[in-house]
């Protein structure tokens, strides 16, 4: 079994592309069929969130997943294949599961130390282990990073005075208004995103909320819990003049906000300054209102430059959170080489034991047909005892193999020598759903 990820996040690659390739759970259903339909692949986990696209895979051998996922991808964002492999990273065994790790305790994050990647990862792992598409390995990953996300937040402080890319949607807002006190904030969408950043305007003095969102009933629970205004999706664009401040974080795949809706909005408001944060991915603001007199738009690309402020102040508990990570890959990568080492051994006995059989028979048949009872056992106790030694040395190594750093090399190369990756065709439903 090797694990591996392919991926693109905000490091690698603009928003533009980013939002091309997110995966909502239809996508996330669809990539995942695709590839369990690959008999070289048995585990699959997709993970979606504003800042990162991944895939992670269990194949039968090394190398496998790459071009899969990559085909995948560029298939369900309708994006040319070159585009994406210029932006994706893969890493495979330990990398991985270094990275997966890393993600969890948020030090791959946009925002070093933010909360919100522990609850993503988690609802990620479990929207694949009800599609079926998870076993021992990634089962175990995912469990095991969670639990290494918290060992984070507890033993380091990088989690202190959280800084999410709400509260630094807030920070970019106090930028421009100084003060934010008796501003008016329009909340498009009612999800946890939305709430969040909430919490951080009233911590700073807001007090006036207009929230709209798809569906009313969510839209009206929140403005009862922010003492705002609850309006109906398609009365947005009456209600925007009122804004001075547009927080936006909905799953709309097309723009819910346009350049001409803007336009009018800040005529009526008599050309005073609107300030727009588009926290969502896909984006749900035009890049064009940025074009607009006296409209000031954000997106999540450029809340880097506030982040970047917190890097120095959370540098020595990363540090910290790094080395726990260390510590915790290693012990996944025992558990991985002892889970490989006993059926190993076993199929490499189980191989030996058909070959000396199958040769016994044929020397008996050769031999003497009056030969005692007791001369066969001999020969028979001669072929086991050439086995037995033959396979001692190499069983005391694959288990000391197991409680060793990259053991699993020694299995792999074990089960190659001896060609002991039997494969079986996985009974899995053929899925359509990428076909041209």
């Amino acid at each position: 079994m090797h694990l591996a990820v392919l991926g693109i996040n905000h490091k690698t690659a603009p928003v533009e592309l980013r939002e091309k390739v997110s995966l909502n759970e239809d996508r996330c259903g669809t990539l995942s069929r695709h590839l369990l339909d690959d008999e070289g692949i048995s585990e699959v986990v997709p993970l979606s969130t504003c800042n990162r696209t991944e895939v992670y895979i269990v194949a039968s051998r090394p190398g496998i997943g790459r071009r899969e996922a990559m085909n995948a991808l560029a298939k369900i964002a309708t994006v040319e294949l070159r585009e994406l492999e210029e932006c994706t990273y893969f890493h495979e065994g330990e990398s991985a599961v270094s990275h997966i790790y890393r993600v969890a305790g948020s030090l791959d994050s946009l925002v070093v130390g933010e909360a919100q990647i522990m609850g993503q990862i988690k609802a990620a792992y479990h929207a694949a282990h009800e599609r079926e598409s998870t076993s021992v390995l990634l089962n175990r990953l995912f469990r095991h990073a969670l639990e290494v996300g918290k060992r984070v937040r507890t033993e380091t402080r990088i989690g202190e005075n959280p800084v999410s890319v709400s509260s630094v949607a807030v920070e970019m807002a106090r930028k421009v208004f100084d003060d934010l006190e008796g501003r008016t904030v329009m909340l498009i969408g009612a999800g946890k995103m939305t709430d969040l950043t909430a919490t951080h305007l009233i911590s700073h003095g807001v007090t006036s909320f207009i929230i709209t969102n798809r569906t009313y009933s969510r839209a009206e629970e929140m403005a009862e819990k922010l003492n705002g205004r609850a309006v109906r999706f398609e009365d947005l664009n009456d209600y925007l003049p009122l804004a001075d401040i547009v927080i936006s974080s909905t799953g709309a795949p097309h723009y819910v906000l346009r350049k001409g809706e803007v336009e009018r909005a800040i005529r009526q408001r008599h050309n005073r300054p609107t300030f727009f944060i588009d926290i969502a991915v896909p984006r749900d603001i035009d890049p064009g209102v940025n074009d607009v007199y006296n409209a000031f738009l954000y997106d999540i690309d450029d809340l880097n430059e506030v982040a970047g402020t917190n890097a120095a102040q959370r540098e020595k508990e990363a540090r910290k959170a790094e080395e726990i990570i260390a510590e915790e890959v290693g012990n996944f990568a025992h558990w991985l080489s002892s889970l490989d080492v006993v059926p190993t051994i076993a199929a490499l006995r189980d191989m030996a034991e058909k070959i000396k059989q199958g040769e016994l028979e044929k020397a008996m048949s050769k031999l003497d047909s009056d030969l005692s009872e007791k001369d066969r056992n001999r020969i028979e106790a001669l072929a086991s005892g050439i086995v037995n030694k033959m396979l001692h040395e190499p069983t005391v190594e694959l288990k000391r193999a197991a409680n060793e750093r990259g053991g699993y090399l020694y299995v792999e190369s074990m089960r190659r020598l001896f060609k002991l990756n039997g494969t079986k065709r996985k009974e899995r439903r053929k899925s359509d759903d990428l076909e041209d």
